[in-house]
């Protein structure tokens, strides 16, 4: 009988040795919703700690623009025709100041702006649109055509101009990148931030060659142009069978000009099945302080009629007086 007891006590002392870090872990991370995670990522800064603690701690959602980039699973006719698909997307994107999205697939080129009065339907504040042209040009490329678009609250940005990168020499690209220059405006209507902003959704199978194609893109750009904050998002395929974490590190986009917010070990598919960091944003600065490290991976998502990814954020300090 006392072999049973201390056998039992050795068994309620392992249970005790496993199940207090976990206690300990749920309790720090209560307030985190497995529908929205929220990371936050050291940036650096010439601040001291307790400063910039206090500085994030203070930023409230209207304190910021919240940027987001996704993959919106084939989005055309059959799906713009989906009343509730519809109504979820337009949730979506009221999340957000600029929703940045890829696999945009209609031939006729009216879903956009038909999705653009859906979410105006129902903002409070105006919503406009920049829309590429359809990417994939080249003629070994014209099988895998899609257009890109910039869902953006005017009262949060200004366009400038936009472009599709010129890939005719090289052919990169299976889809050209969309290039888009935005004024970043305080609540005040200021202009704070000429921004630069690349998306592009990668050919899965060439993902890495395009992924690094991307540095090109970066370095063509600040050829031609004064402006030093680019922001890189979209669907990169970067990660999973696509893409090896030894494969990126290879990459001249992975030294030390360019800081990659959402890092390998995320998880923005919807499948329960996988666990792979396609969808990515990369900087080539903090712009001037504005970004403090806050991004996350929005998961209040019902299906996956919706899309396969998950959208992926992040926010900008808007305020006049920002600390560089």
């Amino acid at each position: 009988m006392a072999r049973h007891d201390s056998a039992l006590q050795g068994v309620m002392l392992v249970a005790l040795l496993i199940l207090f870090p976990m206690t300990i872990q749920l309790l720090i991370h209560q307030d985190d919703s497995p529908l929205w995670r929220t990371v936050y990522v050291e940036v650096e800064s010439e601040e001291d700690d307790e400063e910039t603690e206090a500085r994030s701690e203070s930023r409230s959602r209207e304190d910021v623009a919240r940027i987001a980039t996704f993959n919106i699973k084939i989005f055309g006719e059959t799906k713009m025709g989906k009343a509730d698909v519809i109504s979820e997307l337009v949730n979506i994107t009221l999340r957000y100041d600029m929703l940045v999205v890829q696999e945009i697939k209609d031939l006729d080129q009216t879903v956009p702006y038909d999705f653009l009065d859906a979410i105006n339907a129902e903002a409070n504040e105006a919503y406009a649109l920049v829309l590429s042209e359809r990417s994939g040009q080249q003629d070994d490329d014209q099988g895998g055509q899609e257009q890109y678009a910039i869902y953006y609250r005017t009262s949060r940005f200004q366009a400038d101009s936009a472009w599709l990168h010129n890939d005719s020499e090289l052919d990169q690209f299976q889809r050209e990148p969309l290039i888009a220059n935005f004024n970043l405006l305080s609540n005040n209507g200021t202009v704070l931030e000429d921004i630069a902003f690349i998306t592009v959704h990668t050919k899965p199978a060439n993902a890495v060659n395009e992924t690094a194609a991307l540095h090109d893109v970066v370095e063509t750009y600040n050829v031609n142009s004064t402006e030093s904050d680019v922001v890189l998002l979209g669907d990169f395929n970067a990660d999973c069978s696509y893409a090896s974490t030894y494969e990126l590190n290879q990459l001249e986009i992975r030294n030390p000009d360019y800081f990659w917010v959402v890092p390998d070990s995320a998880d923005t598919t919807f499948s329960e099945n996988t666990h792979c960091a396609y969808d990515r944003i990369v900087m080539t600065s903090d712009v001037d302080g504005r970004f403090f490290g806050r991004w996350g991976v929005d998961r209040n998502m019902s299906d996956s009629d919706v899309s396969d990814h998950f959208p992926v954020w992040f926010d900008l300090d808007i305020s006049e007086d920002v600390l560089e």
